[in-house]
């Protein structure tokens, strides 16, 4: 269910166990914590899913949202999403692996104001390097923010390269884990 200005539209996810919408307390915490959102503000979506993190962005007043997925189902349900919530006109569809939409992302010296990751949990190594690779293309705005949803079991380090952790909030089992640029300390 999406807040903001498509508040009530129902998403769709793929069947199966492979994609976990951010369940809506969390959502509702996450924007909570970070509003308001400004109305330039361009969002990074990656391991998007249904894209349900992106278009939340969107209905709260961000002006785009970039969506990066290399799975099929996950594209065709995010396309749809955008479809019904009319977004479609404000986003872009990336189908690509998340390391190498960053790699393309800092050789076009494109900028994100918030930056969204949310990788298969089960894929440990995968969240230190795509936040590595974030820090090191320098994809984050001067006051941007990366969020992190992933298991409590997992630690992530306090800063990747000059990315650091200022906040980290517990939701059940899983954690959500902020970073901004160390010279917004």
């Amino acid at each position: 269910m999406i807040s903001g200005e498509r508040k009530g539209h129902r998403l769709i996810a793929p069947k199966g166990r492979d994609v976990r919408p951010t369940e809506d307390r969390v959502k509702e915490s996450l924007f909570n914590i970070i509003s308001p959102i400004s109305s330039g503000a361009v969002i990074l979506d990656l391991f998007a899913g249904t894209g349900g993190i992106g278009i939340e962005f969107l209905s709260r007043g961000a002006s785009f949202t970039y969506f990066v997925d290399r799975g099929a189902e996950s594209i065709s349900v995010i396309k749809k999403n955008l479809e019904h919530t009319k977004y479609l006109d404000k986003s872009e569809i990336i189908v690509l692996d998340a390391r190498v939409a960053i790699q393309r992302f800092a050789a076009k010296e494109t900028k994100f104001d918030y930056i969204y990751i949310d990788p298969p949990y089960n894929q440990t190594e995968l969240f230190h390097e795509v936040l590595q690779l974030i820090s090191d293309s320098g994809l984050l705005k001067e006051n941007g923010l990366a969020i992190v949803e992933h298991d409590k079991r997992l630690a992530l380090k306090d800063s990747y390269g000059d990315i650091m952790k200022f906040d980290e909030r517990s939701y059940g089992s899983k954690l959500m884990t902020y970073y901004k640029p160390e010279e917004v300390q």
